[in-house]
């Protein structure tokens, strides 16, 4: 449990509008001894992030801030052998992410991100899983809306449904509220990088085990109107369905036959024909450099939107599966998932990997992989919703 360590939990990035989220959260949240701290590049601007954490707690008015910069291997390693758990909300992650996931694999030092690019997933798999279950780190992405809901909602989905046997499970994606910088950010970088993104994905297949003796797929699903939900419904060409995957192929308790769908939910066809158009010009668009550039600076890094705004923010995630001769529907719910709720999501995820006792796993694995009902209870205990309808 690396207790020689000098940090329980380190986040990076606290100065970004989403970092700056989770440092409150675990201004408010964190149990007491809890030894963690601050790290990022301006020192100035980290102690003015830990004054706000001082008018939540005026004893964080101490917290250790650490100055590290991903251009600055050093600061890395010393900020990853410092700690137990490494938690960092910079990205887009394909451009800033590995060094420090690299410095965590050396040392043997919890990962955690929020990243939704499917490419620097999986280039950090070919490059560092090997290294990470040497020393013991676990690597864990996606612990933000992506794809936390949908990870940890199929997996309490599991628990009303027969053990044991054939399953599967189809997921719709409801929400409302503005997307975040990052998550912006790091969509037009995928989008421009799709011949990327299809080597990085062949790079994997080819050193990535496959389970064995079972059967677990993520398939893609087509436009169609659903019956049950009464709504439309459009394959969502995201990570969160790969995430589900990989989970699945870990853990027995997927069944033999697992299949997994991923779809956005939609009322009136007119929207769904529309943001079917209007994401294939955005991806001929963002080819352009020009044209990528003016689109990265509309919404630019640290920014977000006001306290109320959010509060009127929402998601919902429907599961439909069937196994065993059985059908249930579950869901997951909650509120802003661009900001509040993902900083909720990676801090209870990082406070689950500090604290509690958890499956003896490392690598690079999946939230249910590494966490499974310990997250489950966190998030529940923390008001996300995890219900059986």
């Amino acid at each position: 449990m690396r207790e020689d360590r000098t940090y329980d939990l380190v986040l990076f990035g606290a100065t970004g509008f989403t970092g700056g989220l989770t440092a409150e959260y675990l201004a408010r949240h964190a149990p007491a001894g809890l030894r963690w701290a601050l790290a990022g590049r301006n020192p100035t601007k980290l102690a003015a992030v830990r004054e706000r954490l001082a008018a939540i707690d005026p004893e964080l008015a101490a917290l250790p801030l650490l100055t590290a910069d991903v251009t600055d291997p050093g600061s890395l390693r010393a900020v990853a052998e410092s700690a137990r758990v490494v938690a960092t909300t910079v990205g887009p992650y394909v451009h800033h992410g590995e060094p420090l996931v690299a410095a965590c694999a050396r040392a043997g030092t919890d990962y955690l991100d929020i990243t939704g690019e499917p490419e620097f997933v999986d280039l950090m798999y070919v490059r560092h899983h090997a290294e990470a279950v040497r020393t013991g780190a676990r690597l864990v992405h996606t612990c933000g809306f992506d794809s936390i809901p949908y990870d940890l909602g199929v997996w309490f989905t599991l628990k009303h449904l027969p053990a044991g046997v054939p399953v599967t499970v189809d997921g719709f994606v409801r929400a409302g509220g503005r997307p975040s910088a990052g998550t912006y950010h790091s969509a037009l970088t995928a989008f421009s990088r799709t011949g990327e993104m299809s080597r990085a994905a062949k790079a994997r297949r080819a050193v990535e085990p496959r389970p064995e003796g079972r059967r677990v797929r993520a398939v893609p699903g087509r436009i169609a109107r659903s019956p049950e939900l009464r709504m439309w419904t459009v394959p969502l060409p995201t990570i969160d369905p790969q995430v589900v995957r990989r989970s699945a192929a870990a853990r027995p308790e997927y069944g033999p036959d697992f299949r997994y769908r991923h779809f956005a939910a939609v009322k009136r066809l007119p929207t769904v024909l529309a943001g079917v158009a209007g994401l294939g010009a955005l991806v001929g668009l963002v080819q352009v450099p020009p044209t990528r550039r003016w689109l990265l600076g509309r919404l630019s890094s640290g920014q977000g939107p006001r306290p109320e705004q959010r509060a009127r923010s929402w998601f919902r995630v429907r599961f439909l599966a069937e196994g065993g001769g059985r059908r249930v529907q579950t869901e997951v719910s909650g509120g802003d998932p661009g900001y509040d709720e993902t900083a909720k999501m990676l801090a209870e995820s990082a406070l689950c990997l500090a604290l509690d006792d958890l499956p003896r796993t490392s690598g690079q694995v999946t939230p249910v992989t590494a966490m499974a009902d310990p997250l489950l209870n966190r998030l529940q205990n923390a008001g996300i919703t995890f219900r059986l309808r």
